[in-house]
């Protein structure tokens, strides 16, 4: 957490709660039924323009990972992979021009 704490206050892209909200997002988001996530990904969300894509909210996450210590890295893979397992679903194809 600590680690987490010193990315979210250096980096330029990171506000202060960032990492927790992208959690929370991406639990919201594979907590969802099949039928809203086919509907998500045909038609889009408009909430996502309000509070958040959880796709981008999942990217950020695997960049994180790259910014922290193996321990830490691995601490937060433990929570992700738990998240991108719910399902027994992979992790959503994203890219940069997406959304």
């Amino acid at each position: 957490m600590s680690e987490i704490f010193r990315l979210e206050r250096t980096r330029n892209y990171l506000q202060p709660g960032d990492v927790g909200a992208a959690v929370r997002l991406w639990r919201n988001h594979v907590g969802r039924s099949e039928r809203e996530l086919w509907h998500d990904y045909e038609w889009g969300n408009a909430h996502w323009y309000c509070c958040g894509n959880p796709l981008e909210a999942r990217a950020l996450l695997d960049t994180l990972t790259s910014a922290l210590s193996r321990r830490s890295a691995r601490e937060l893979h433990l929570v992700i992979d738990r998240l991108d397992g719910f399902r027994n679903r992979p992790s959503p194809p994203y890219e940069a021009g997406e959304g």
